[in-house]
């Protein structure tokens, strides 16, 4: 396979190039300076991505905030195959955050490697070409006479040879190519090896790196209390005891986002009022935090604008406090109500009329909390002219626009550094806390650290919503699937993606949804709708399979083989084949149907975030209760970047959706989360995750996809037909066990 030449964005790339070079963009070439005695800058910036040292030292930069996914090693991998250097001479640093030199700085739906794919090799292949060129400047041959080998630049036929650092000034004044050829994939020597977390050392030796971590001279400590209930408002405060407190500095109320402010994306927020304590120490604002006397008012029915990327909606927010057991009727009111129409395939309704047999399942999921293991925090320093921030963010160049309104501060005075984070999965998308931290510390006059406490967070809002499906297939005499309907909705959003198998493979088929209104924040939450709708829908892919008396892998397979063959419809989003593939994989390494009679397994398989995973979960009953075993999966995300960490991630997101299925839920009385800590919000723990988790890769040559998120939805589906292998019983809500 020959390589492909890719077309250099030279705005993007002269852009920077520039920034922070500083005065290693020079004007006089590399050759004047050795002729002249004149020293030699330390270090030449390429581009964004590649610094380059006189003393040989190569330096890549990460764009994206780090959060457990490794891509602080994954994206550099990329960036120095192309460049053609020694991986493990590299130098690795966290990019600062700056969108010119960078695109999509943040992570999130699994996008990190898809979407830097073409730019970082592309960075990687300018640099390696600049350097290229400035060789053959230096010794006056034919650029296609030069060539690279672990960052040595080579002119075999004169024996001339050269460090990438003894040319990288001179690189600097060689125009930025128009056109580029990447790599062919079979040339790859980097990509595909398992490399070591570049920060593995320092995490094991427990180097500051998160944001809980960071610190300054002068630093003051802040906490916040917001209201105890969803619904309600700060009406006043009592802080005169707190503030005879010893340590305190100062007690006043912030308001993080004003009323008429029309909300970004991420910009989700229940409480945007709460009170502040600062002070020199943690222990002691803790301390005022309980002495602080607050009373509350309800709030009012209310619109909010939002602004979902260039999309204008006016959302109603309700004043009633929600419980649990109000959302749980009110979804099954829903549930027998027309939902909005979202497809049609075929003629649903004559095919239901015409059937010998209608299949018809209804699916709940709680909502729930992210609990990161890293409390939300971060510090901030604002003053006149400058804002000075650091700490955990997915979102850092949304947030940084956000900031730049309610500070009435230019983005370009706006700094944020971006720190390791203690866990996502969505829940530091919402960056509330980075701007109740720079209004605390513009109110103090000084840098400030905001630290959340467990509490703080797990009943300030940011949920996944709760969710309700209704299924029915119907089949004909002969027991063949002939139509197919899912009714979906959720509080406050649906999960529906419609266009997703078995869409594409029913000739008769209907997809419906709605949405209840709420006063309960809800935003991303690991593979958003689609942790649920796999659940529901596999679940019942797996009781339809028995029910028409077809092994549960094989009834997939079937009907991936007609949407293949003869698909209905034009806007099916997923590819039959790759999902065929990943269930055949998973059947051949768990030897699925082969000598598996006394194993209670389950099976599942999902496509989200561009990625297909299948997964085979084994389970026995000990005491009565069940025990994850060992679970096989099959992945296609197509080339595979670093697969040590690859497979990380991937047995991370099966542990993760053990636990959350069995006993993952924040439930609500009176508005009020019946859950504030882990001694009642139940995590999965050491004991009860799987012996083995075996994770095999579909071998692609087929561009990266994601991997954070793709194998959690269909985890829970795995472990509810399992759980009914083990049990003899189907399980309809979750968590399915939760004591």
């Amino acid at each position: 396979m020959s390589g492909i030449t890719k077309k250099v964005n030279r705005r993007s790339f002269l852009k920077s190039s520039a920034l922070a070079g500083g005065g290693f963009m020079l004007s006089f070439s590399w050759l004047f300076a050795q002729e002249h005695n004149l020293s030699l800058p330390k270090e030449a910036k390429l581009n964004g991505f590649v610094k380059v040292a006189a003393d040989g030292t190569i330096t890549i930069m990460s764009p994206n905030p780090e959060g457990g996914q490794n891509v602080k090693t994954s994206m550099p991998m990329i960036v120095a195959e192309e460049l053609d250097v020694n991986w493990e001479e590299i130098v690795v640093e966290q990019a600062p955050l700056n969108t010119d030199a960078y695109n999509r700085q943040y992570i999130g739906g699994s996008q990190a490697i898809r979407m830097g794919w073409e730019v970082l090799r592309t960075a990687g292949a300018t640099a390696r070409l600049m350097l290229v060129a400035a060789a053959a400047k230096s010794w006056n041959v034919p650029i296609a006479e030069i060539t690279t080998e672990l960052g040595v630049l080579h002119h075999k036929a004169s024996g001339k040879f050269a460090k990438f650092g003894e040319m990288a000034s001179m690189a600097l004044e060689i125009p930025v190519p128009e056109n580029v050829t990447l790599k062919s994939i079979e040339d790859f020597e980097i990509i595909g090896t398992s490399k070591k977390n570049v920060e593995g050392k320092n995490i094991v030796t427990g180097k500051p790196l998160y944001g809980i971590d960071y610190e300054q001279e002068g630093m003051l400590i802040a906490m916040i209390t917001h209201p105890p209930k969803f619904g309600t408002k700060i009406k006043s405060v009592d802080d005169a005891e707190a503030r005879k407190m010893p340590g305190i500095k100062d007690v006043f109320i912030v308001k993080s986002m004003m009323d008429d402010y029309e909300r970004q994306f991420f910009d989700t927020c229940s409480f945007t009022e709460v009170a502040v304590i600062v002070g020199d120490s943690t222990w002691q604002v803790m301390q005022a935090k309980k002495a602080l006397k607050v009373t509350y008012e309800p709030i009012e029915s209310h619109i909010e604008h939002r602004n979902m990327f260039g999309q204008k909606q006016e959302v109603l927010i309700p004043a009633a406090p929600e419980s649990t057991t109000r959302h749980a009727a009110k979804m099954e009111e829903m549930a027998n109500k027309p939902g909005t129409i979202r497809r049609t395939d075929g003629n649903p309704d004559d095919a239901f009329e015409q059937a010998a047999k209608v299949i018809e399942r209804s699916y709940t999921g709680p909502h729930l909390a992210h609990n990161c293991m890293e409390p939300m925090n971060f510090y901030a320093h604002v003053t006149a002219d400058r804002a000075e921030l650091a700490g955990p963010l997915q979102k850092p160049e949304l947030t940084e626009q956000t900031l730049s309104v309610r500070l009435g501060m230019p983005v370009e005075n706006i700094n944020i550094q971006m720190t390791r984070l203690g866990g996502g999965y969505g829940r530091r998308s919402y960056a509330h806390w980075l701007l109740e931290a720079a209004l605390i510390s513009q109110k103090v006059k000084k840098p400030i650290k905001l630290i959340y406490s467990r509490e703080d967070d797990m009943t300030s809002g940011i949920y996944r919503s709760t969710y309700h499906a209704k299924f029915r297939a119907a089949l004909n005499a002969d027991n063949k699937l002939i139509g197919f309907h899912v009714k979906t909705g959720g509080i406050p959003e649906s999960p529906l993606s419609a266009n997703r198998f078995p869409a594409g493979a029913v000739d008769n088929y209907l997809a419906e949804d709605w949405t209840v209104n709420s006063n309960l924040t809800v935003g991303s939450f690991r593979a958003p709708r689609s942790n649920f709708m796999a659940s529901s829908e596999q679940s019942f892919l797996d009781e339809l399979a028995e029910e028409v008396g077809q092994d549960p892998i094989d009834f997939r397979l079937a009907l991936l083989e007609k949407a293949k063959t003869n698909p209905v419809g034009q806007r099916n989003d997923y590819d039959p084949v790759r999902y065929a593939g990943v269930l055949k994989l998973v059947k051949e390494k768990a030897k699925w149907g082969v000598s598996d009679s006394h194993l209670n397994r389950g099976v599942s398989a999902y496509f989200c975030h561009n990625t297909y995973a299948a997964i085979v979960l084994d389970m026995v009953l000990v005491n009565g209760r069940p025990k994850v075993e060992r679970v096989y999966a099959a992945v296609d995300c197509g080339i595979v970047v670093n697969p040590d960490a690859a497979q990380n991630m991937i047995q991370g997101a099966i542990v993760d959706g053990i636990g959350t299925a069995l006993f993952g839920e924040m439930t609500f009385t009176n508005g009020e989360p019946d859950k504030r800590n882990f001694d009642r919000y139940r995590m999965i723990r050491m004991a009860e995750a799987p012996k083995s988790i075996e994770v095999h890769f579909v071998e692609s040559n087929t561009d990266p996809t994601g991997l954070g998120e793709p194998a959690y939805p269909p985890t829970f589906a795995a472990v509810a037909n399992a759980l009914y292998k083990a049990t003899g019983k189907r399980f309809y809500k979750q968590p399915y066990l939760l004591a």
